[in-house]
């Protein structure tokens, strides 16, 4: 997984308390409402993953405070029985710092905070300033069914989902007027069908076209990318499906659902392994269904979650939340 990063605080003595607790979540402010929404300011994120020890918050927060910045929110995650430490901040700082070399330029950022990882042999670190980085380029791979790859469509223009969208690419050809044809070129979004067979998957293809984007969205993209294909592209990978999995498997595992009589469906958002629909989990969601359902009404809900469960997800992932923890967990902030 490719996101990581630390956090700072300005009490180190609470947050040495804390840190021996397996969660721990912080909401430091050190400014007014005035101060915080002023325009002057804005707003960086940075992730921080190295091995536990004492000073890590209080030298963070020393380097923020040196350069005229403050910490909004702190969140910091000490698991219960490893000497591993993870955070995210939220740092605002003065607009002029990154126009002004003796403040905080972004290259100074990225400079101060790569001293502080070699300091704590860092696994990870990562800055981010939304306003000032690019956004994260994406292409959305989906089949036959539109409802995720619609919602993310609309996400994208509402700037809901701070991502640009390169491409859409599909193994189901969609015909040159239907809603999602005409969204796409309307807003100059290229559409790549790929006819696809058991023998043929297009996955080279597939690396061509995307091989400039930052990660991968299944949005509801129903074939199997194999292990050559996830190593050849080398980048995270976001999956959706339903949470009826495993337990109904198949073809139309929602009607399988259905004729069971299961009161609880979910849906699942992940990350991309060669191991089918077990990548880490980023997301789940679940909403509960009765006798009263019929098929029409039950699919919905499903589509529904699933829609609203990628979209979480990949906002998450781009704000920097979503951080790996062991072999096959995530920390979600």
């Amino acid at each position: 997984m490719s996101l990581l990063r630390r956090t700072c605080a300005r009490f180190s003595p609470q947050v040495h308390v804390l840190a021996k607790r397996s969660l721990t979540s912080l909401k430091l402010h050190g400014e007014s409402l005035d101060d915080i929404t002023s325009p002057a300011l804005i707003h960086g994120i940075h992730v921080f993953h190295c091995p536990d020890e004492v000073g890590i918050v209080a030298k963070l927060s020393e380097c923020i405070a040196s350069r005229g910045g403050n910490i909004l929110s702190a969140d910091i995650f000490v698991p219960e029985k490893e000497n591993v430490f993870y955070s995210r901040s939220i740092l605002l700082c003065i607009a002029v710092i990154f126009f002004d070399p003796a403040k905080w330029p972004r290259e100074q950022m990225d400079d101060d905070f790569a001293k502080l990882s070699k300091m704590f042999s860092a696994m990870r670190s990562v800055v981010r300033v939304p306003s000032l980085d690019p956004k994260y380029k994406i292409a959305i791979l989906a089949s036959k069914q539109d409802h995720c790859l619609v919602d993310l469509l609309h996400g994208w223009q509402d700037r809901r989902l701070p991502v640009n969208i390169t491409a859409v690419i599909s193994n189901h050809d969609r015909g040159p007027n239907t809603h999602v044809m005409r969204f796409l070129e309307r807003h100059g979004i290229p559409y790549h069908h790929l006819d696809t067979t058991k023998e043929g998957k297009r996955e080279e293809d597939i690396l061509n076209l995307v091989k400039d984007t930052d990660f991968l969205v299944l949005a509801r993209y129903m074939q199997i990318l194999s292990g050559n294909f996830l190593r050849s592209y080398g980048r995270d990978i976001i999956n959706i499906h339903h949470g009826l999995l495993p337990s109904f498997k198949g073809g139309n595992p929602s009607k399988q659902a259905f004729d069971a009589g299961v009161k609880l469906i979910g849906a699942t958002t992940h990350f991309v392994t060669e191991e089918l629909d077990e990548g880490p989990i980023i997301e789940q969601m679940v909403e509960r269904v009765s006798h009263r359902d019929n098929l029409r009404s039950f699919v919905q809900k499903s589509e529904n979650l699933e829609k609203q469960c990628l979209a979480k997800a990949i906002k998450s992932y781009c704000e920097l939340r979503v951080l790996p923890y062991e072999k096959n967990k995530t920390v979600v902030f």
